[in-house]
């Protein structure tokens, strides 16, 4: 019992601090500019393809293999990810930031399909599941008989990495000051001369390198990646989110880790628990949304009408 306890423990939190960086980027994006953007998982799980690409690349060209191509391919295409996001708002959706909530919700879930069906066509048999290895392989330690690997070590460690110097970075720079500032009232901002257009491209690279980070874990905890998985990875971040408070960074971290925990219950004690998880999941949003709108963090706006 003990081995079984220690072993959803690891679980719980693994699998939570990949929710939590995917809903970071959401709340990030939407505290800024106050838009959902939906295709946040899509563009997040863009990383691994641009990862196995370059490895094979690496592979043709320099006959590099094994980790050798992983320590090249995944910061640059970390990178690459943060610029698309960047690209994405510059072309379509800094063209809603001033339109009804609506308008850029249908304009992001149509991108997010965009971005699937370019990634089924244009990657080689993009269709079908492609193997994803794990960034890091091998035991760490063990607690109780339990093994721990040193990719769980690694997501914790790299998620708390993340999370902190995005806090100092939003606190104690002079750009992430403003995009705080932003964040708070955009009007406001403007006219104490901090400029838009950095401050939003500064957020989605941000948010969009995160969101890839995110992403490279999440191919790499299921050993495979999908065209498709951007849809299930959007939503399980924005439900994160949600759940959270959109707009809060520790609602985002909170939200993460109760998604992850009851996908980890259900698993263990619900009888076919791995066909239902995701029921129990958007039921908890449903509740949330009815008795708590603005999440367990997140702050209530009043608004004149």
């Amino acid at each position: 019992m003990a081995e079984l306890l220690v072993q959803q423990l690891v679980n719980w939190i693994t699998l939570g601090c990949i929710y939590a960086l995917l809903a970071i980027g959401f709340s990030l994006i939407f505290g800024v500019l106050n838009v959902i953007h939906f295709s946040h998982g899509d563009v997040a799980m863009t990383a691994p393809f641009i990862t196995l690409a370059l490895a094979q690349a690496l592979a043709t060209a320099l006959g590099a293999s094994g980790p050798a191509w992983l320590v090249l391919a995944v910061p640059v295409a970390v990178l690459a990810v943060g610029l698309i996001g960047v690209l994405l708002d510059k072309v379509v959706i800094r063209r809603f930031r001033d339109a009804p909530a609506m308008m850029a919700l249908v304009a992001t879930v149509a991108l997010g399909i965009v971005i699937r069906e370019l990634i089924r066509h244009l990657y080689p048999q993009g269709s079908n599941p492609h193997a994803f290895p794990r960034l890091v392989s091998g035991m760490a330690f063990e607690i109780s008989g339990v093994a721990i690997s040193w990719f769980a070590l690694l997501v914790v460690v790299l998620t708390v990495a993340l999370v902190a110097m995005l806090f100092v970075f939003l606190r104690m720079t002079p750009l992430g000051l403003r995009i705080r500032a932003a964040s708070e009232d955009r009007v406001v901002a403007r006219m104490m001369g901090i400029r838009d257009a950095r401050v939003f491209r500064a957020t989605f690279f941000i948010a969009s390198a995160i969101g890839a980070i995110a992403g490279l874990l999440f191919a790499s905890y299921a050993g495979v990646t999908r065209f498709d998985f951007g849809v299930m990875a959007g939503l399980l971040g924005f439900s994160a989110a949600v759940i959270g408070g959109l707009g809060s960074m520790p609602g985002a971290i909170l939200g993460g880790l109760i998604i992850a925990g009851i996908e980890v219950l259900a698993q263990t004690f619900v009888p076919d628990g791995a066909s239902y998880r995701l029921v129990f999941v958007f039921l908890l949003v449903i509740a949330v949304l009815i008795f708590r709108p603005a999440g367990l963090l997140g702050r209530t706006v009043m608004e004149k009408v």
